[in-house]
């Protein structure tokens, strides 16, 4: 709400500090942040009155805006086999033939249908630089700068995060031709982030990534890593998605991805390792004392076949945990909380699985929605997330008329929005004190 003006919010109920409160009183400042939340007051004169209970807005911690194009297109099987390997080569068809142009209308549809679904910040995983012969664009930012323009079309924040992106695999040293849109050295990821923070522009801001160990050098992840010096935007990574990539990676290294990450790498909070489906108990174990998270993309991971993470350890090791829309197959929360969930209850056979009885009243959605909240902000690099005074004043207003929420108790109403509600149920999405859906 940058230049705008102080303004009074009051919502029946809200969820705050892991809890409902009700009667409450939210105060955003003219900055677009929350300066007061005072649960337990009557709604003064001069505050507009919010139609239903008030979430949080949760932060979408991996998305590949321009997969959002691709979704549904690759539901047709013409051989034998078909995993996530076979996918990528289709995906590759359409990021070889997306403009600027194309791309920022593409994720500002994308980015308001987040908003639609209860994100308020999206991190862009961002590794499609050059124009379509690979040679580099008159204007290096000109794809940066379609995502950012596609934010503030839809209303949405933004944490970019250029990737580092130089060889096919752990044995190719250079790129296929269908990826050389994405080459990029250390030194120009760099340069990406100092443009994009250039900017100053409201409500994006930047860190890093390097797509994966199979496409970044060790020396090149070193070169960056360092030139971050002690800048506490965040560090992204693709990791251990794949059974493949394990075994290349053994093959090549002696040491499972995660293993080697944490042998070769001192992580830290910046640190998000996005999928980490095929962990270790050791690797977790390292993981959590590095004080790294976790970014979970469960309606990806199953659409392409990758597996199980090992939710209970992840959670029980205490890792810090935020889910990401990655491929754009499902693009509203709850669905992604719901699917982290079944998913295990399938895998193990057990309800619940997340819940903890000492915590939350035992309940699954209270427990994953607080992890994923606490997390997202940390993924984003926002230093304070939800509702709570400093933080962007981000909230979502739940229908409490859709199926699923119609006639829940309020101490219900997080675990219904999550699991019984078969359409989107968020009435309004504010993002710095302005309503954007």
């Amino acid at each position: 709400m940058s230049g705008g003006a102080a303004k009074l919010l009051w919502a029946p109920a809200a969820w705050i500090e892991g809890r409902w409160h009700e009667s409450v009183l939210l105060a955003a400042d003219a900055a677009g942040c929350w300066s007061a939340i005072e649960p337990g007051r009557a709604a003064p004169p001069e505050a507009s009155v919010l139609p239903g209970p008030v979430l949080p807005g949760l932060v979408n911690a991996h998305s590949h805006a321009f997969q959002r194009a691709f979704a549904g297109r690759a539901e047709r099987r013409a051989g034998a086999h078909d995993d996530f390997w076979s996918w990528r080569e289709r995906m590759y068809e359409v990021a070889l033939a997306i403009t600027p142009e194309q791309l920022r209308a593409v994720a500002a549809r994308l980015y308001r249908e987040l908003l639609a679904g209860g994100y308020t910040q999206v991190c862009e995983f961002h590794y499609l630089h050059h124009a379509a012969d690979g040679r580099r664009c008159a204007d290096p930012l000109a794809l940066s700068r379609a995502l950012a323009q596609a934010a503030a079309d839809a209303g949405i924040g933004l944490t970019l995060l250029p990737a580092l992106y130089e060889r096919a695999g752990f044995a190719q040293a250079a790129l296929r031709p269908e990826q050389r849109r994405f080459a990029t050295t250390a030194a120009e990821v760099l340069e990406l982030r100092a443009g994009i923070r250039g900017w100053r522009a409201p409500r994006v801001s930047a860190g890093v990534a390097i797509h994966s160990l199979r496409a970044a050098v060790p020396a090149s992840m070193r070169a960056l890593v360092e030139a971050l010096d002690d800048d506490a935007a965040p560090i992204h990574i693709h990791i251990a998605e794949q059974t493949g990539e394990v075994d290349d990676c053994l093959a090549a290294t002696g040491a499972r991805p995660i293993e080697w990450l944490t042998r070769n790498f001192r992580l830290d909070a910046r640190w998000q390792l996005v999928h980490a489906t095929h962990a270790s108990a050791a690797e977790i174990d390292a993981v959590a004392a590095s004080g790294a998270g976790v970014v979970i993309c469960p309606s990806t991971e199953a659409n392409l076949g990758d597996g199980l993470p090992d939710l209970p350890r992840w959670l029980a090791a205490g890792v810090p945990l935020a889910i990401g829309s990655d491929s754009q197959v499902c693009r509203s929360a709850a669905p992604e909380l719901r699917w982290l969930e079944y998913a295990q209850r399938l895998a193990l056979r057990r309800r619940n699985v997340a819940a903890d009885p000492l915590r939350f009243g035992g309940s699954s959605g209270a427990r994953l929605f607080e992890a994923c909240l606490s997390a997202g902000g940390a993924a984003a690099g926002l230093a304070r997330w939800g509702l709570v005074a400093g933080a962007r004043a981000d909230l979502l207003v739940l229908d409490t008329a859709a199926a699923g929420l119609d006639g829940a108790a309020l101490e219900d109403t997080l675990d219904a929005w999550i699991f019984a509600t078969d359409a989107p149920a968020v009435a309004q999405t504010w993002v710095a004190g302005q309503r954007v859906h």
